[in-house]
């Protein structure tokens, strides 16, 4: 019988404890189980049972561009607990993994690695051999590199990302997540192509995607657009120059600004309306300086009256207050700063005079900084810049990957309706928020106030070559030129296409390019355009509908909390879009990793840990331990001591359970508990099951695992202690010893299956010795037979007496002798509240704490009980 089949929910009265090691060990058990697991298909996925019997995890794909971090291993951790609790509460888990692979830090070791770079003009070359394998660890020079088509180009990306993915997997397989790893999916592969390309489309045709010739902030250094959710504000240096514009009278007005270089893209002068310094200029022109172009004075309420000098020039583009100021004021566009970085080689129609256009002269083809110092020059020889510049730092926009401020370039993008332009869409993507369940509930509200912050729809093309291409031509006319107001587009069941190498229907691959023929478009889709499509992509849509029917929409989406804006936002978009509905009913959201100087940890900021050497130096459960330590959407420190914490558990459960094994026979009958500490111990454990069964339906395993652990502990310390003796039948008497081993292999039972969502590996090699199957595939522990076995019990029972043995103990220690020192007289000084505890439980205080005489119980005003007039007799000669 395989694990994956489903076990038998109540366990047989009598098991044999046949495979107890003589020694307990955590060596080599990941490797033991994590290939038994895969032989036995432990976390198969079963795709006969129907939804209801389904939970499904939209589980988050890594990206694969090196390695991964700690960070990771902190919330799949996560996302494993909720897996195994949900598999041993009955579910069939559908949970699969996935790879990211698309993106530039692929495209860069590609290029680095083989020596080549994409040249999408290119036709496909079959069994192309790359000059280089990287043998020499040498990034290959640009200058050297060998232009290749996308569709080779994409082909070298899969090969170097599959060496990658296979690592990951490693990796994953040593921390214990239950993957089926029959299921994983890459979002550059050929399902993931289509379904990408296929929604694409019906988005296209619904009008929820379109294209657009508008401004968009762009990224020189990448050469690409850049969308909202990928932008960061930064501290960026610069001067403020005091530059002089003139009325018709030639009076001046001053405005301030940090890019002077753009004074011959400005098409206006804006103030607040209410600001009684200009309110006498709105209407009126004033002309730039240098280049001598007429400019309106323009009111705004978004102008501040206190920044500078109050007016400020508009310019195209200099920042997105500009772009609002010149969507809302109807501007005209002058840009002169293209996608290179550099200011336009032309010089721009709208300036007309000689000094003007010769000034230009001066600037076109520098960079921005370049144009930035002419400009200033320009200015400080016309005499129209007011004093010298003024240091400061200034907010500028970067992308998240990028080290220069992003420009804002006019160029045709395509976009997909988001809620930023309309208010609609805007308030049914709120309601879908409000709709889904958060854990924690507080992470609502970053979802909301990215909603309702967008500024515009969803920039979805990238000018660059791995990923998902768009599945369009156009036609060409006999001018040469692109008609992208009529695009081609393929059917479906053609999907995935190329653009770059495939040729729309009705055309021939002659046709290509030339006049009256056709173009690809050379765009591909921002990675976010693929990954909000993963609960489809995993789940087999348009291409395995019976699977989808099954997971979709899904159960869980886990993440990290920095994406909520990209990937569950873009998420909800695609699923609201297409299905009308929300693509899964609950969020799971983590906190970061922080490094010791409290910043967060991430591979941009180079102060990851490599997570495989610290599963190799403490053990797997241990990491998990530690992640699983940290509530959802908190932040929490990386911490090598609480991973030792972990490993000390993980090895006490093992020493805790040979010892609750080495009795022969386990009996599993809750009848033959008759002893009230025992039943005390059981009454406690029933409400650690309750407790931690509710908080791990709460996504809070935190608190399951404080229950559980603080319960084991206690059950080490205390009550195995005292029940030594007795299960041992020291005392001869054998319903009282039975008692023991049966409350022993009860509470063993129920604590390897509360410790197994966070502890896998210990907890599967303890059940190996005396159970069959995987402890992962049995049902999660219920109170019913613990209720009837502790018949009502009292659980402080367990804690009065383990105070009581606390406290004969100290008497030796203090008096520096073994624990087998007998007590021959003793008076226990207790608290009337523990009392009744104490005579419940006297027999095994007694055994367990070598009393050999009189032990009398008093009751006196103490907070825990106190061991008074000890005597302690002579200890026993070790044998």
């Amino acid at each position: 019988m395989s694990d994956a089949t489903p076990q038998p929910t109540s366990a047989p009265a009598t098991l044999v404890a046949r495979a107890v090691p003589e020694k307990v060990s955590l060596d080599g058990i990941e490797d033991r189980w994590a290939g038994a697991w895969q032989e036995r298909g432990t976390y198969a996925f079963d795709r006969s049972k129907p939804r209801e019997q389904v939970y499904s995890i939209d589980t988050p794909p890594p990206t694969v561009s090196g390695s991964l971090h700690v960070g990771h291993v902190f919330s799949y951790t996560h996302t494993d607990v909720v897996a195994r609790f949900q598999r041993m509460r009955g579910a069939d888990v559908f949970y699969p993994m996935g790879w990211d692979d698309n993106g530039l830090p692929t495209e860069r070791r590609v290029q680095n690695y083989y020596g080549v770079r994409c040249d999408p003009s290119l036709p496909y070359v079959e069994g192309f051999a790359p000059p280089h394998e990287g043998t020499d660890g040498k990034a290959v020079k640009a200058s050297e590199q060998v232009p290749v088509s996308r569709r080779n180009f994409i082909e070298l990306c899969l090969r170097l990302s599959q060496e990658d993915e296979r690592q990951f997997e490693a990796l994953w397989r040593r921390l214990g997540l239950s993957v089926d790893w029959s299921m994983t999916y890459q979002t550059i592969g050929d399902h993931a192509r289509a379904v990408a390309q296929a929604a694409f489309l019906r988005n296209l045709a619904r009008g929820e995607a379109y294209q657009a010739e508008a401004p968009g902030l762009w990224d020189v250094t990448f050469q690409t657009a850049v969308a909202q959710a990928e932008l960061e504000a930064r501290d960026y240096p610069g001067f403020f120059h005091r530059v002089a514009f003139h009325r018709p009278d030639g009076s001046p007005v001053h405005i301030e600004t940090t890019r002077p270089e753009l004074l011959p893209a400005c098409v206006a002068l804006i103030a607040h309306p209410d600001d009684e310094r200009y309110q006498h200029l709105f209407g009126t022109t004033v002309t730039s300086p240098v280049f001598g172009v007429e400019l309106p004075v323009l009111a705004h309420h978004l102008a501040e009256p206190d920044k500078g000098a109050g007016i400020a020039m508009c310019c195209t583009f200099g920042d997105l207050t500009d772009v609002q100021w010149w969507r809302e004021l109807q501007l005209p566009t002058r840009s002169v700063v293209g996608r290179d970085g550099r200011l336009h080689r032309d010089t721009p129609d709208w300036i007309t005079s000689e000094q003007g256009r010769a000034a230009y002269d001066e600037l076109a083809g520098k960079t921005t900084f370049s144009a930035r110092e002419a400009v200033v020059a320009q200015l400080r020889a016309a005499g129209d810049l007011d004093g010298e510049p003024t240091a400061t730092q200034r907010k500028a926009n970067f992308y998240e990957k990028g080290d220069k401020p992003l420009e804002i370039v006019t160029s045709r993008q395509w976009y997909i309706r988001n809620g930023g332009r309309d208010e609609d869409v805007r308030a049914a993507l709120l309601a879908r928020g409000a709709e889904l369940d958060w854990n924690p509930e507080f992470m609502r509200v970053r979802y909301e106030n990215w909603v309702g912050g967008l500024t515009g729809d969803w920039l979805i093309s990238r000018q660059r070559f791995f990923g998902v291409p768009f599945p369009v031509w156009y036609p060409v006319g006999e001018d040469g030129e692109p008609d992208h107001d009529h695009p081609l587009v393929p059917d479906q069941a053609a999907l995935p296409v190329d653009p770059s190498s495939d040729v729309p229907a009705g055309y021939t691959a002659d046709q290509r390019d030339v006049p009256g023929g056709f173009t690809g478009d050379p765009d591909i889709m921002d990675t976010w355009a693929t990954s909000s499509l993963t609960p489809q992509i995993a789940g087999g849509w348009l291409a395995d509908e019976d699977l989808f029917a099954r997971v979709f929409p899904m159960d869980l989406r886990p993440q990290a909390q920095d994406i909520i804006r990209t990937w569950l936002f873009s998420t909800v978009v695609r699923s609201h879009l297409e299905f009308d509905e929300l693509p899964w009913r609950h969020a799971a959201i983590s906190g970061f990793i922080l490094d010791p100087d409290r910043k967060k940890m991430s591979k941009s900021k180079g102060n990851v840990v490599t997570p495989m050497d610290l599963l190799v130096e403490h053990g797997s459960d241990a990491v998990r331990y530690w992640a699983a330590s940290a509530k959802l959407g908190t932040d929490a420190a990386f911490e090598v001591g609480q991973m030792k914490i972990g490993r000390r558990l993980a090895i006490k459960v093992l020493n805790a359970s040979k010892f609750a094994l080495s009795f022969g026979d386990v009996e599993l009958d809750p009848t033959l508990v008759t002893n009230p500490l025992d039943r005390a111990m059981l009454a406690g454990l029933a409400d650690v099951v309750d407790g931690a069964t509710a908080s791990l339906e709460a996504y809070d395993h935190t608190r399951a695992l404080e229950l559980t652990e603080s319960f084991f502990w206690t059950f080490c310390d205390d009550y195995l202690e005292l029940v030594k003796d007795r299960a041992y039948g020291a005392d001869g008497d054998e319903a009282a010893a039975q008692s023991a081993r049966a409350a022993l292999g009860l509470a063993l039972d129920v604590l390897l299956r509360l410790f197994a969502p966070v502890l896998p590996f210990a907890t599967e090699e303890v059940w190996s010795w005396w159970r069959a199957g995987s402890v992962h595939r049995q049902p999660w522990p219920e109170t019913d037979g613990l209720r009837t076995a502790a018949a009502g019990a009292d659980p402080a029972v367990v804690t009065a007496a383990g105070g009581a043995l606390a406290a004969l103990r100290k008497v030796k220690s203090e008096a520096k002798v073994s624990m087998r020192t007998p007590i021959v007289a003793v008076t226990l000084a207790l608290p009337a509240a523990l009392r009744p505890g104490v005579e419940a439980a006297l027999a095994d205080v007694r055994a367990a704490g070598r009393v050999v005489g009189p032990l009398e119980l008093a009751d006196d005003d103490v907070e825990a009980p106190v061991a008074r007039a000890a005597e302690l007799g002579e200890a026993e000669a070790r044998s």
